[in-house]
This record gives structure tokens, C-alpha cells and sequence, in this order.
């Protein structure tokens, strides 16, 4: 019996032996006389068993079995999880172990062994989101991270494009370094799986925008001069697609976010796979996308935008 459980068996005899009252024994328990009375009736009938909760010492049935929960922890003890989030973990064990757990359990499980997971939310000041497009290829955000994907000290560029309406990833080719090569992979893949986009929302890297822009004299604008466009952006051009600069890295919300994801999940499939190579990164990021988009995405408000390639339209050519 419980200290507490030992105080209230005290109590309830003293209401019994009446050397208190019911209101007292209720005052000093913190419960009604209703609650008192009951109490009463119990101890007079069971004795001090009464107080105590059936399934004391009783495992849940609800309860997660123990070899379960030791298989868990094997799994996760394995080098290419040492850096996996709970939520992430969670998914890796229904689809490849074929262990259903919902995320408070597996969360339980590992904080008891304790293991705390890498992406441990903090406390942030949350900034107001501008509201997703409505039609799916009217805006696609695009951007190149470079991160240590396979582990080690390396830096690779992860090239990739969102959809703005629906969050769907439509292009991702990783390199040695963020390179034009890279943005025409991606927009390559963009284009002859989805369609073309009406607009891309970038930053103002000199690949996409010429560092002349806007630092044309009102001299020479008014003799005719013009700034060259890049070769991304005659490319774009070409295929009839609007470019828009962001000012700072927070207005490409949606990328950014995706890069955080990324960058938590793909090294641990990467891992589990043995990936090391740029070319095997490549190909697995073909079959990646599509099981991406399927978990992450959403429905878009509004009818696609994407436009076919043209007929006769050579996409190597542009």
C-alpha cells in the first residue's frame, strides 16, 4: 500500500471510529462527502484491499510487449539510425520491419532507454506563413543546399523545386557543387514529369539573375542598353517561364522547410542503403521523390497550371 493510499485508509477509519466527521475526513483528503461515504461503505465491506486499484502491479493490456519493445531498441542501435528522428524511425519501422507503434509509444520507448531524438523541438517565435497558391505549377520555389549527405566532412549540392500549391517536389539532382548543370537536371525533371511551370520563385544568385540587373544608368537605358539575361534565364525565357528573386532566404519559405526535412531523412536512407556515390545518390532520388510527395504533399485549391512541352520542343537543346 501506497503512502497515500495508507493516509486515506487512516483517515476513513477515523471517520468510521466517528472521531471525525465526514466533512472533515472530506477536507482532508480533498474530496466530497459523496467520495467519503463510498469509502466508507468499501473499507466496512473489503477492509484496506478496497483502496487499492485493481491493477496495481497489473501490465496494460494496451501495453507495448517487452520483446517488441527490446527489438526496437536493436533496430535503433544500428550505426545508420544514430542520427534518425523519432517521427522518421517510426516510419522506417512500419514499412521495413513491419512494426506498427504509434509515435507516443516508440517516443516512450526510446526517452526510457534514454535516447533523445535530434530533432527536439524548441520553442520558436512562429512567423505568419504566406498562403500556398492556389493552382499547382503557377509558382515552383527553387534553391541548392549543400550538406554532408553521405556523412564525413564532404559537402554534395542537393538541387531541388517545390511546388508552392501543393508542397510536391518536383526536381531534385544533387552535384559536387550548387552549378547550372544542377538547376537544368532538376528543371529537366520538372518539366517532362509535371510540365512547365508558370513562374520560379529563386534568390539572386548570379546563375539565375545578372549581378548587372538594376545597375543600369538611366543614360544607358535611355540609349537602349539592356542586361544580358543568364543562360538559366534565356532558358526560361524559351520555355515561356516568369522568374521572381526573393529578397531574403525566409521569403522561399516553403524550400527551406523542405530542406530541413531533407536533410534529416535523406542521409539515413542514404545510409541504409550503402549510398556513397553521386550517381547512386541520383537514381535513388528518382523513386525517392515519389514517396516523398505521397507522405508530404497536399491537395491543391485550384486546377494544375503546368503547361506540356511543345511539341517539337527539344528539352536537351534549351
Amino acid at each position: 500500500m501506497s503512502q497515500e493510499q495508507l493516509k486515506t485508509f487512516k483517515v476513513i477509519n477515523s471517520f468510521i471510529d466517528k472521531s471525525i466527521t465526514r466533512q472533515q475526513a472530506a477536507e482532508l483528503l480533498s474530496l466530497s462527502p459523496r467520495q467519503i461515504t463510498r469509502l466508507k461503505k468499501g473499507v466496512l465491506k473489503s477492509g484496506a484491499e478496497f483502496l487499492i486499484h485493481k491493477n496495481t502491479g497489473r501490465k496494460p493490456a494496451h501495453a507495448v510487449p517487452d520483446e517488441i519493445k527490446e527489438k526496437v531498441l536493436s533496430i535503433h542501435s544500428k550505426p545508420e539510425f544514430k542520427e534518425v528522428n523519432f517521427l522518421h524511425f517510426k516510419d522506417i519501422l512500419f514499412e521495413d520491419y513491419e512494426i506498427a507503434l504509434s509515435y507516443t509509444s516508440l517516443t516512450s520507448i526510446l526517452k526510457n532507454a534514454g535516447i533523445e531524438s535530434p530533432m527536439k523541438k524548441k520553442i520558436r517565435h512562429r512567423t505568419h506563413r504566406r498562403r500556398r497558391k492556389a493552382h499547382p505549377g503557377q509558382l515552383i520555389q527553387i534553391d541548392a543546399t549543400p550538406y554532408e549527405w553521405f556523412g564525413g566532412k564532404i559537402k554534395y549540392a542537393l538541387h531541388g523545386a517545390i511546388d508552392d500549391a501543393t508542397g510536391k517536389v518536383v526536381g531534385l539532382y544533387m552535384t559536387q557543387n550548387e552549378c547550372l548543370f544542377g538547376y537544368f537536371e532538376m528543371m529537366r525533371q520538372c518539366c517532362l514529369d509535371f510540365g512547365v511551370p508558370q513562374t520560379i520563385y529563386s534568390d539572386r544568385h548570379t546563375i539565375f539573375r545578372s549581378p548587372k540587373t538594376g545597375q543600369l544608368t538611366v543614360e544607358e537605358l535611355i540609349n537602349g542598353k539592356q542586361v544580358n539575361l543568364t543562360q538559366f534565364g534565356r532558358s526560361t525565357h524559351e520555355l515561356g517561364i516568369d522568374m521572381i528573386f526573393a529578397q531574403t532566404p525566409q521569403a522561399k519559405g516553403r524550400i527551406e522547410r523542405l530542406w530541413v526535412t531533407l536533410q534529416s531523412r535523406l542521409p539515413v536512407e542514404f545510409a541504409k542503403r550503402k549510398i556513397k556515390t553521386l550517381s547512386e545518390a541520383n537514381e535513388f532520388l528518382k523513386e525517392y521523390r515519389t514517396a516523398f510527395n505521397e507522405k508530404f504533399s497536399v491537395e491543391a485549391e485550384s486546377t494544375p497550371l503546368f503547361v506540356p512541352l511543345r511539341p517539337g520542343l527539344n528539352i536537351d537543346e534549351i
